[in-house]
């Protein structure tokens, strides 16, 4: 066998043996080693093994400390390399926020709700988060702290649907419900509840407010999607209902409003998306988007970032570059996503998820779409491979992944009234409604916010 110790740590290993024997009275096995190993009584006598006598002992017991020791520093040392393997991508994305995608775990899991989640909002300026559930209630968290700050009660329903957004300098907060309501909320006033809007005949099962472009006076239009099979627009001063689109053939499940208010994309249950052309006085269905196998559950429009990559995907060599609802997205029971063209053509279905569609929103910098579903998960598809599924978060939720949400973007340098009618990409709310005036430069925000069946709101952030 290959010598580990020394001469020098031989020798004092040998010696601290035979002190330990002949202390422990073991004195024909310490006599038999020290004739093995020729050590006799003048070169060690009993006097000299007196300080060898604990020494085996003291190493032995510090061998186990430093055994612990070294667990528990490996175990500390795998933590830290987890989190630097978590950290090192964010790091990089950090820098550039366009390449940022959501990753397990959850920055928070809030938890209050006591039924499945339904519906998920963001404020425009604050880190504050609307979450609505079948429990009757709206809960309004601190999505930074990941604290519960209040619960909102009015609906005699399942809440199904709820937007921040509202008049120039003014934001509100808007639910709609299965008791055939839509409800505003002032966040100022500790979310009274200012205004009840009637008039649809059945649930209303979303509602966005309508950001006002650039040649508009007002941001104060609401349009909500209802079980009744039409869509309505309201004033929100006057509470009036101004238009009522009809064109669905049954239960409108979704809504999205264009970034300019001009058009209104919808999605039902008859198996249809509609894009409306909402600036003329009587609006009727623009385009139909024909080809899912189910009911529509969810819809979108994408950004402008995105036009560059979903061109090359339609085979169109440069997108418009006035146009705001040149590509658009459905999601459905069929367990597929459907991107479409202006003209109503399907340039691609994205297939992955193993059960219904329930929410899609675009990436603000414009190189993914990310859904989830009822099969529990979160996925993103990378819009500059084809619409490539990059990556999944199979353990989202714990259940049915109901609803998602991408938090608006930072706006700086702005002033804190007015509008310019630009709305926080997919969260329907205007970039600067309610809080930043002209001049301000927009900047993405990594946060991502998803309600499920399991009572869970979950914020994944950078």
């Amino acid at each position: 066998m290959a010598q580990i110790l020394t001469s020098r740590q031989a020798e004092e290993l040998h010696k601290a043996l035979i002190a330990y024997l002949s202390a422990n009275n073991l004195t024909s096995t310490a006599s038999a080693l020290r004739a093995e190993l020729n050590i006799g009584e003048d070169v060690f006598d009993p006097n000299a093994a007196k300080k060898y006598e604990g020494l085996l002992e003291k190493k032995w017991t510090s061998v186990v400390r430093l055994q612990k020791k070294i667990m528990d520093l490996e175990s500390r040392n795998s933590i830290l390399q987890s989190e630097l393997d978590s950290a090192t991508p964010t790091s990089r994305q950090n820098k550039d926020p366009v390449a940022w995608l959501p990753r397990s775990p959850a920055r928070h899991t809030l938890q209050s709700h006591r039924q499945p989640i339904t519906c998920v909002a963001f404020h425009p300026i604050f880190s504050v988060l609307a979450s609505g559930s079948e429990d009757q209630t709206i809960k309004i968290w601190d999505w930074e702290l990941g604290e519960l700050e209040r619960t909102v009660k009015g609906h005699t329903k399942a809440v199904l649907d709820v937007d921040f957004g509202g008049p120039r300098g003014k934001t509100l907060l808007a639910s709609c419900s299965s008791d055939l309501t839509i409800k505003l909320w002032d966040p100022s006033d500790e979310y009274k509840n200012i205004r009840t809007l009637p008039g649809h005949d059945h649930s209303v099962s979303a509602v966005r407010f309508v950001p006002s472009g650039p040649d508009s006076t007002s941001g104060n239009l609401l349009v909500s999607a209802s079980r009744d099979k039409t869509l309505r627009i309201w004033d929100v001063t006057t509470g009036y209902c101004v238009k009522t689109l009809r064109g669905h053939a049954e239960w409108v499940r979704d809504v999205c409003p264009s970034i300019d208010g001009k058009f209104i994309l919808s999605g039902g249950d008859d198996w249809t998306g509609r894009l409306w052309d909402v600036s003329i006085p009587n609006p009727e269905p623009k385009v139909s988007l024909i080809g899912h196998e189910h009911v529509v559950l969810c819809c979108t429009i994408a950004p402008p970032a995105a036009y560059t990559h979903l061109a090359t995907m339609a085979g169109i060599k440069k997108p418009p570059a006035t146009s705001t609802v040149e590509f658009m997205a459905t999601g459905s029971r069929d367990k597929t996503i459907r991107l479409w063209d202006a003209r109503g053509t399907c340039i691609k279905t994205l297939v992955g998820h193993d059960n219904w569609v329930r929410g899609l929103v675009f990436h603000p910098g414009g190189k993914f779409l990310i859904s989830v579903s009822d099969d529990k998960t979160l996925r993103c598809w990378d819009l500059t491979q084809e619409g490539r599924c990059v990556k999944t978060i199979g353990d989202a939720h714990g259940h049915f992944v109901q609803c998602i949400r991408w938090a608006p973007p930072v706006i700086k340098g702005a002033t804190v009234n007015g509008t310019d009618g630009q709305n926080g990409e997919q969260n329907g709310t205007p970039k600067k409604a309610g809080g930043a005036g002209p001049g301000g430069e927009t900047q993405i925000r990594c946060v991502i916010a998803t309600g499920s069946v399991d009572l869970n709101v979950r914020i994944f952030a950078n």
